[in-house]
């Protein structure tokens, strides 16, 4: 692994080679994105792909990579200019990439604006509020969790935030009319450190999830997109965005194994199954559409 920094006027990006490029079968890179998430992320599932050459990055703003526009928001946009710039630092032509998360949403609009820059494109459950049928509901529950980080932490907020992703189906009455979760429930603690800068708890990073993917750049580029989901999340928040962007693009979405954070190892208090998500991955890459 070599690890590297793109410097732009705006952000010194740091990302993480492994494998050499250009690769020795021909192969395009892999590179793995993510969004609040940074490479880290992707530690669980990178050994399970070693027959590429795979790329991480922090995005703007998270881990090392140190922006220098005086932002605080994140925005698809902004990340798929950045991701754009280094895949043209790579030097080696169109690549694959998987996006999960923030991360698949990022990579929507890496292909709208670029669509040269990717071969084919695999966006994991992208949390896209304006896609579903409840995106009034899904916003307010999105709200929710941002007001209870607010008022009492990243504990509090955090509860909120596993309450908002697990909850099964659209968010009706029922799901607005449910107590505050309790942190320790969690097995988190309800203490107030004062931060409030987390962005996946505040609204720093509500562009994300606001986005609208273009869907007619989409389907015209030569990119090949394949939208994904975890088996275990067919019915919750990412698992149902997912589905509808899948039908908006006129597909069917991929069913990948695990839930949202199904590449993570067991370390992750989280724990998917990497090895399998891997698999299923590699045979989504090399299928040929």
């Amino acid at each position: 692994m070599t690890t590297h920094t793109l410097k732009t006027p705006e952000v010194d990006l740091v990302y993480d080679v492994y494998g050499p490029l250009p690769a020795v079968d021909g192969r395009p890179p892999l590179v793995l994105i993510g969004q609040p998430m940074d490479a880290g992320g992707f530690d669980a599932l990178r050994p399970h792909l070693t027959d590429r050459t795979v790329i991480t990055y922090d995005p703007r703003g998270i881990g090392r990579s140190i922006r220098k526009d005086g932002r605080i928001d994140h925005t698809p946009t902004t990340q798929a200019d950045d991701v754009h710039a280094l895949i043209e630092a790579l030097g080696v032509g169109p690549v694959d990439l998987f996006g999960s998360s923030g991360g698949a949403v990022t990579a929507l609009a890496l292909v709208a604006a670029y669509p040269d820059d990717v071969t084919t494109m695999v966006a994991h459950e992208p949390p896209l509020i304006p896609v579903v049928s409840d995106a009034r509901g899904a916003e307010r529950a999105r709200a929710g969790v941002r007001d209870a980080y607010e008022a009492k932490g990243s504990g509090a907020g955090m509860a909120a935030f596993i309450a908002m992703t697990s909850w099964q189906g659209e968010f009706t009455d029922d799901y607005f009319a449910q107590p505050a979760p309790d942190p320790a429930a969690f097995g988190m603690s309800a203490e107030d450190d004062g931060s409030r800068d987390d962005p996946l708890l505040s609204d720093r990073s509500w562009a994300v999830s606001s986005y609208r993917p273009d869907v007619k750049a989409l389907t015209a580029a030569p990119t090949r997109v394949v939208i994904a989901v975890g088996e275990e999340s067919l019915n919750v928040f990412t698992g149902r965005t997912a589905m509808a962007m899948a039908d908006l693009l006129g597909q069917p979405a991929t069913v990948f194994p695990s839930h949202h954070g199904g590449f993570f190892g067991g370390d992750s208090g989280y724990a998917g199954k990497p090895e399998a998500f891997a698999r299923r991955l590699r045979e989504v890459l090399d299928a040929t559409g």
